[in-house]
């Protein structure tokens, strides 16, 4: 653990041996997510929006649509981004002491845009490697007006913290005797089978992310 806190607001209160701070277990989170969850405020009321994500270097990237309500209002105002896996399921002999197995992180700023077209397209197909390995070499990448058409964000990771749990019961001595299952529960997120598009049976399959199973 590192408990040297970016900024006040990531410093971790409750539970704070579960923060992380440095780059390295940020960034490992960070690059086995497909989305993230997005909290800002806008037009007098507050919203948290899912949208697809991916990192580059020292920042998180998103992408939207140039007239995007979110896209628009993340260029004006500091954001709050999360991003969980959740890894278990901890059942205790007593209800108070079921927990989770997770990693998170969030990141507090506001993101900028990314206007250069030559960067756009890097990170454009940056994005599809991401989502599947390899791909981006196999498919047709954006046109030009496909490029000036959808709006590229991203957020510094200077201003992030991660948080985690990876261990097991934390029953109390007096709940050790009640006869009843405790231990962990493993989560995982698989692949499913196949769906292939009519005509597309005999193409390579695609491949899945590392980080998903199956």
């Amino acid at each position: 653990m590192n408990s040297s806190a970016p900024s006040p607001r990531t410093q971790v209160h409750r539970k704070p041996q579960r923060a992380h701070y440095d780059a390295g277990t940020v960034h490992a989170i960070i690059d086995q997510a497909l989305v993230c969850q997005i909290a800002f405020n806008q037009g007098g009321s507050v919203h948290c929006l899912p949208t697809a994500c991916w990192r580059g270097g020292e920042h998180l990237y998103i992408h939207g649509a140039n007239n995007s309500r979110l896209t628009q209002t993340l260029l004006t105002d500091d954001c709050a981004v999360s991003i969980t896996h959740l890894d278990g399921l901890v059942l205790a002999r007593s209800a108070f002491h079921h927990s989770m197995n997770y990693r998170s992180v969030v990141i507090y700023g506001r993101f900028t845009e990314v206007t250069d077209t030559d960067a756009k397209a890097a990170a454009f197909r940056s994005f599809v490697d991401h989502v599947s390995p390899g791909r981006a070499a196999r498919v047709r990448l954006p046109s030009p007006a496909e490029i000036a058409g959808t709006r590229l964000l991203r957020i510094s990771l200077d201003e992030a913290v991660a948080k985690i749990r990876n261990w097991g019961v934390e029953d109390s001595a007096e709940d050790m005797d009640i006869p009843v299952w405790a231990g962990v529960m493993p989560l995982t997120l698989n692949a499913g089978p196949l769906q292939p598009e009519a005509g597309c049976e005999g193409q390579e399959a695609p491949q899945k992310p590392g980080f998903i199973g199956a």
